[in-house]
Parts: C-alpha cells; sequence; structure tokens
C-alpha cells in the first residue's frame, strides 16, 4: 500500500468525508470534500467566513475518514490526519478547474474571493479494509512525519503456549521459532492476545 493509493482513494471513490479539527480543546466534525491530490499531500477548500476556517487558522491540524462500501463488511475506511496550511491562487484555481459543482456554488471570480485552498502536507494514514478475510490494514506516514501507528506485538519471553491464536479473531498470528508472530497487515488491534498472554511479553505499542 502506497501513499499515491490512499490519497487517489479518497480523491476519487469517497471524495466526501468527515473532517474533525478542535476548537476550545474540543473536537468538531464537519463534512468537506478532498478535491485532489498530488505528491505534496491532500487538498481541499472552505471559505474564509466559516467557522471551519477560524479552526483551521486556529490549529491548523485536522483529522478525516472516509468510508465506501456497500455494508459494513464490504467497506474500506481510510483515515489521514495531519498538518494543514493555506495555499495560493494557483491551487485554489486547480480545486476550482478540477471540481466543475464549484463553479455552480461560486459562479462568479468575485464570489470565489471568499475560498482558501487547503493542503494536509504532513501526518499519517490508514487504510482499513473489512471486504478481506482477513482484513486489510496499512499505517503509513507522508511529508516528513514520524509513523506513530498503534500495533500489538510480541517481546522477549513468548513461551509459545499457543493461547493468542485461540483467541485471535482474525487468525492473523502464527508460532515461530522464536514465538508468537503477528502479522500486522491483518490485526484488529482487539488486544485479545494481550489479554490471555500469561507471561506477558505482548505489548501494545
Amino acid at each position: 500500500m502506497t501513499k499515491e493509493r490512499i490519497f487517489e482513494f479518497i480523491v476519487d471513490d469517497i471524495h466526501t468525508v468527515v473532517a474533525a479539527t478542535s476548537e476550545g480543546g474540543l473536537p468538531v466534525t464537519c463534512a468537506i470534500d478532498v478535491m485532489d491530490w498530488d505528491g505534496g499531500g491532500l487538498y481541499f477548500l472552505t471559505a474564509k467566513g466559516k467557522s471551519f476556517y477560524r479552526r483551521l487558522e486556529e490549529t491548523p491540524y485536522i483529522s478525516l475518514t472516509g468510508i465506501k462500501g456497500e455494508d459494513t463488511m464490504h467497506r474500506i475506511a481510510v483515515t489521514v490526519r495531519g498538518k494543514v496550511r493555506p495555499e495560493g491562487a494557483e491551487v485554489l484555481a486547480r480545486l476550482i478547474q478540477k471540481n466543475a459543482y464549484m463553479r455552480e456554488i461560486y459562479p462568479t471570480e468575485r464570489s470565489r474571493e471568499a475560498l482558501e485552498a487547503f493542503c494536509i502536507y504532513e501526518g499519517s494514514a490508514e487504510w482499513f479494509d473489512l471486504s478481506k478475510r482477513p482484513i486489510e490494514r496499512f499505517t503509513l506516514s507522508f511529508g516528513g512525519a514520524v509513523e506513530r501507528g498503534e500495533e500489538y506485538s510480541v517481546g522477549d519471553g513468548c513461551t509459545g503456549c499457543g493461547r493468542c491464536l485461540e483467541v485471535c479473531p482474525q487468525n492473523c498470528i502464527a508460532l515461530a521459532q522464536s514465538g508468537a508472530v503477528i502479522a500486522q497487515e491483518h490485526c484488529l488491534r482487539c488486544g485479545n492476545c494481550m489479554a490471555v498472554c500469561p507471561v506477558g511479553p505482548i505489548q501494545r505499542r
């Protein structure tokens, strides 16, 4: 999985996502359209008079989630979180050109002066596909961010008792010569393995 695949999926297959920002230390959500992407990040726009714009100015960080699929067991969920920055007139013009409906909402050049384009340029992204058996998930960083994905991993001291295998809902744990090994790309992060481990080498990191 690559950031390009995730970005393309968000823009072309999902497009409208739920975005979370912060106001007074509390989360606030709204629906936004992610209108374009390139190697530098994901792009969206908003009007300068909206409270969403004010929140981005005060705390230039965003988290967004989009879902596509006919039902829970056939859906892909993608989450991106990271730093945002305003972009110039050239990027704004590109977004309006690519997304024709924006020209209907803001039909004149004068009316488009209210708009500002933003880029999510540094952060992390997670792909979570429930349609696969076992499930498929990937976490990656972009823009120079340090990846901070959560995972359960097995350290030194595993006795190979196999109790974790019995409770893993995705059967993504195997026993190797060194002990249990968790296939992170199929893990639900449920924590069952850590809960039943009798000796304690399984940790959430």
